[in-house]
């Protein structure tokens, strides 16, 4: 896959899911509207009823003396949708007389105009109707309620409790929130007329509508979620994918480029063994015989290393722990190897300080992978490499410290260093030979001991690895 495919498979996903997101917030602020909406209208609905009670709580009275109408009958007729005039209606149909009542309403009008509104509204009466409204209007939420004086200018009802006039002024401030509030209905008039208007507040409304839609807002934060984990693992993936083609791309390269020298030198000694003028010469036909023998071992040694890194994918790798010292091994490599670091005008050192060096090991597998470290501090330095070989005791094992000053590692290759196939000069580059297989062979060695490595490195400055060896249980 191209890498402008991928850019656009991203890009269109990203719009998609931007898409997502955006239609989700919308559905979540719509609801939050209509449901505050919602809300409102049952809100005023109950305000309206709890006046409209206190209305009709108060006319009982007159309507009882003009015919002799039951409180009984006047509550039954409060709870429907009537108004004092069709309960008046009721009164004269019912028992076929007509009475004076626009006199007795005026009388009774002029009356309730002198006394003031918390004589008007008895507390108890009002607390019956705000809770009995609230519960047929389905609004399962703590509130207040106060009723305000027109005439005082102050709130003389609160909670269903009088206020007293003494304690009006101290406690006034409290109130400036109730009447504040969106939510209030005018009692026995209208505008002006007025004696004062019934407050009811939410303190916790924006909570309330918001809980309304939690299951719905959990699960969309939930699928939302799920979806953008899907979607940024699935960019993962792809851009991995296509990391993994690169370094296999560069392992074929370095593959045939490995492959093609020795193919090249089998070839020309073949063709010179051919020669009539060799053919009489013992000695060089033994000569090229050996440098057959050593390039087909050189190759037999490169496909058995390629064909050996499935295993170690799948942790496959057999080891045989015996007790080793592996002081021993790591002397008998650093001793391999110093000749190649001496003619590249280098030189290697051993701070071996540890004690009790004796490891439950496998030595044909540890040897190859401090080998492996060696050579690459070594074929990372472009010239006068200086290897450093320290051991030391540590919490429950044996660390090992190989340290170069060779080009070193940057950020990005630290994260991938012990991958597969990964090697630090990429693209079809033979300055330093290799397949990419041994960092990778070295982690999986170490790990199958119950070990660890680790890399620190900074480009340009050398590179540092750390191997650990658990203690002998």
């Amino acid at each position: 896959m191209t890498e402008r495919k991928i850019k656009w498979i991203i890009g269109i996903m990203g719009i998609a899911l931007a898409g997502v997101i955006y239609l989700q917030v919308y559905s979540i602020r719509r609801g939050i509207k209509l449901n505050t909406e919602q809300f409102d209208k049952n809100v005023f609905a109950a305000l309206s009823n709890v006046a409209r009670r206190l209305e009709l709580n108060e006319q009982k009275d007159v309507v009882i003396a003009i015919n002799g109408y039951s409180a009984e009958e006047i509550e039954k007729d409060a709870d429907e949708d009537f108004s004092l005039v069709d309960v008046m209606k009721n009164v004269i149909s019912n028992q076929g007389e007509k009475k004076n009542i626009g006199e007795t309403l005026d009388a009774f009008s002029k009356k309730m105009d002198n006394i003031s509104i918390e004589q008007r509204v008895p507390v108890d009466k009002l607390e019956s109707f705000f809770r009995k409204e609230m519960k047929n209007s389905g609004i399962k939420l703590d509130y207040s309620y106060g009723v305000y004086s027109n005439e005082k200018e102050e709130f003389v009802i609160y909670n269903g409790h009088y206020l007293i006039d003494g304690s009006n002024q101290r406690i006034q401030k409290r109130f400036l929130e109730l009447q504040k509030s969106p939510y209030s209905a005018y009692l026995f008039g209208q505008d002006k007329v007025s004696p004062g208007k019934l407050y009811v507040l939410f303190p916790q409304k924006r909570n309330y509508i918001r809980s309304t839609l939690m299951p719905f807002i959990i699960a969309t934060i939930l699928f939302t979620g799920i979806i953008m984990s899907i979607f940024t693992y699935t960019i993962f993936v792809i851009l991995r994918q296509k990391k993994v083609s690169e370094m296999k791309t560069d392992f074929m390269n370095n593959m045939t480029h490995e492959f093609k020298t020795p193919i090249a030198t089998i070839s020309l000694a073949a063709d010179s063994i051919k020669n009539p003028s060799i053919i009489d010469k013992p000695d060089k036909i033994r000569r090229f015989a050996e440098i057959i023998r050593q390039e087909n071992k050189r190759m037999h040694q490169q496909v058995e290393q390629v064909l050996n890194s499935a295993r170690w994918d799948k942790k496959d790798v057999q080891i045989q722990l015996e007790p080793v010292d592996l002081h021993q091994i790591i002397t008998q490599a650093v001793k391999n190897i110093s000749l190649q670091v001496e003619n590249k005008g280098g030189e290697i050192s051993l701070g071996l300080e540890a004690v009790d060096t004796v490891l439950e090991l496998d030595k044909t597998h540890i040897s190859n992978i401090i080998h492996n470290l060696l050579d690459n501090a070594n074929k990372y330095t472009p010239k006068n490499p200086k290897i450093s070989v320290l051991t030391r005791n540590v919490n429950r094992g044996i660390e090992v410290v190989i340290e170069d000053n060779g080009i070193g590692i940057d950020r990005e290759g630290k994260k991938h260093i012990f991958e597969k196939f990964y090697r630090v000069h990429t693209g079809n580059r033979h300055d330093v030979k290799g397949f990419g297989l041994g960092l990778s062979y070295v982690k999986t060695i170490i790990e199958l001991h119950g070990g660890r490595v680790s890399v620190d490195s900074e480009l340009g400055k050398g590179s540092r690895f750390m191997l650990f060896f658990p203690e002998k249980k």
